[in-house]
């Protein structure tokens, strides 16, 4: 009877070392981006681990900006590509010419009515200095892409995330996400099959 309950007692220790094990390892394997859950623009919590094995855009949006009509072509990259992996994510911003003034009501309004977006939106948060999202902190991260790393500079920055979920590029306002850079990354990200 004392084997018999020892016994077991080993087999439920050697049971939760292996889960913790497992855990562990799939914590250390899971890349800084997806390690983070953020709130949607209804409120609710998003772990960015559901992502996994996608290709994301990750962009700091706002409403009333010049570069707003970005809007359209990101919902068209996501509608082109949605199928085959890509996954656009926007970060409304209020920290640029404070052109993000709006409710999260607001905000989703906007986007639909005006560029019908459906990619995932997010609340609102800050992408620079103290108060900055997590999220953000490691985006603009030498850790994360030193070859462009610092500061947000202004809205509809584009951050490119493989399907490992490493910072593969950065492209900055100016650029268009409907370019010819942009598609190409893209592109080229997609072909590599998780």
């Amino acid at each position: 009877m004392k084997f018999a309950c020892l016994a077991a007692s080993v087999a439920i220790v050697m049971g939760a070392m292996t889960a913790s094990a497992a855990d562990t390892k799939s914590s250390k394997d899971t890349s800084p981006v997806l390690k983070h859950t953020m709130k949607s623009l209804d409120g609710k919590k998003v772990d960015l681990s559901k992502y996994e094995g996608k290709v994301l855009l990750i962009v700091n949006v706002a409403s009333q900006c010049g570069a707003t009509p970005q809007y359209e072509p990101l919902q068209e990259l996501y509608s082109k590509y949605k199928d085959e992996g890509l996954v656009v994510l926007g970060f409304p911003c209020n920290q640029f010419g404070s052109q993000e003034p709006g409710s999260a009501d607001e905000i989703q309004e906007f986007c639909k009515s005006n560029y019908g977006v459906t990619f995932p939106m997010f609340a609102k948060i800050d992408v620079n200095d103290d108060n900055a999202a997590d999220l953000y902190q490691y985006l603009t991260s030498k850790q994360a892409f030193p070859k462009d790393s610092g500061r947000v500079r202004w809205n509809f920055e584009k951050f490119l995330v493989s399907r490992d979920g490493k910072v593969v590029d950065r492209f900055r306002t100016p650029v268009q996400p409907d370019s010819q850079p942009v598609i190409k990354a893209i592109e080229a990200e997609l072909a590599k099959k998780p």
